[in-house]
This record gives C-alpha cells, sequence and structure tokens, in this order.
C-alpha cells in the first residue's frame, strides 16, 4: 500500500511503522512541547540565567516558570548555578547543558517559519547574525555526504533499527 504525506515523496507504510512511543518527535514533545519550554528556552539561549530576568522576559506566570524551570533541569536541559548577592540569601541560575543547547537548532527553525508566516508580512523583532562576520544566520539541512536537502521531496522515510512493525 502506498500512501501520500504533505507534500513528500511516496512511501509504503511498511517503510515507516511508527506507534506510540516509539517517535522520537513525540517523545521530545513529551519534554518540550509547550509554549512556555519554548519561551525559557528562547531566554537561556539570549544569555537569561536568572528566574526574575526569565519571568519578566517571559511573561510567564510565576508558578509556571518555576515548573518549567524545574522540569528543563529535571530533563538535563539546563542546570542550576548557585549565586548570591551581596546580603542575600543564596539563590539558583539556569544554564545550558550540552543537551539543552543542541536544542538550538529546533528554535531557530521556529523562529525563521515564524518570520516568513506567523508575523504576516512585518518586520522581525530580532535578526540572527554570525558573530565573526555580521552575515544572518540561515538554517539548512545536510545529509551525511554532505549534499543539501532542499526540500522535504527530498527525504526518504526508513524504517529505523528501534522500529517495531504494525500489526
Amino acid at each position: 500500500m502506498t500512501t501520500y504525506d504533505a507534500g513528500m515523496a511516496p512511501t509504503t507504510t511498511s517503510d515507516v511503522p511508527f506507534r506510540q512511543g516509539e517517535c522520537s518527535i513525540e517523545a521530545t514533545l513529551a519534554v518540550v512541547g509547550e509554549k512556555w519550554t519554548f519561551l525559557v528556552l528562547r531566554e537561556a539561549f539570549a544569555g537569561v540565567r536568572r528566574f526574575a530576568d526569565m519571568l519578566t522576559g517571559t511573561g510567564a506566570p510565576r508558578q509556571v516558570l518555576s515548573a518549567r524551570l524545574a522540569r528543563l533541569v529535571e530533563e538535563g536541559l539546563l542546570r542550576k548555578v548557585p549565586y548570591q548577592d551581596p546580603g542575600q540569601r543564596v539563590r539558583h541560575e539556569y544554564r545550558l547543558t550540552q543537551k539543552g543547547l543542541d536544542l538550538y537548532p529546533i528554535l531557530i527553525a521556529l523562529m525563521k517559519w515564524g518570520d516568513h508566516y506567523a508575523i504576516e508580512g512585518r518586520e522581525p523583532s530580532v535578526v540572527l547574525t554570525h558573530r565573526d562576520c555580521g552575515a544572518p544566520v540561515d538554517l539548512r539541512m545536510r545529509c551525511s555526504a554532505g549534499h543539501e536537502v532542499e526540500s522535504p521531496r527530498q527525504v526518504t522515510p526508513r524504517r529505523g533499527r528501534g522500529a517495531r512493525r504494525l500489526p
């Protein structure tokens, strides 16, 4: 049986036998798939580390931000680092781990999509540039052989080692 999916090349269902719980996208969304989580990560990538600054930057309710930070620490995307201002109690900053840093391309892809579709012709409020030369940053897909992949039509989903056959 052949299926066609949103502009992708035809594949057979036997090539794509995903079940709930086996899909990497689903597993990722279980960790980060919520608005406040992405806004916390946006702030962390911008260098914001302290709770009060994240509260201001995200606009999240205090309890929501506290819960999101705790979850990101629990999942290993952020780590807590103690600090103490003079005359104050010990508090914690939140810093990205390598696991958190590896989400950067996802945030950039969301931002680029939003720049193109969600802000409806208005100018973006943030433009990312390469620190060394000042050129705009772009996101590209490449295969492991180095070929640029310009469209989902150039990608073929195949069964991975962790997949199980559908009944």
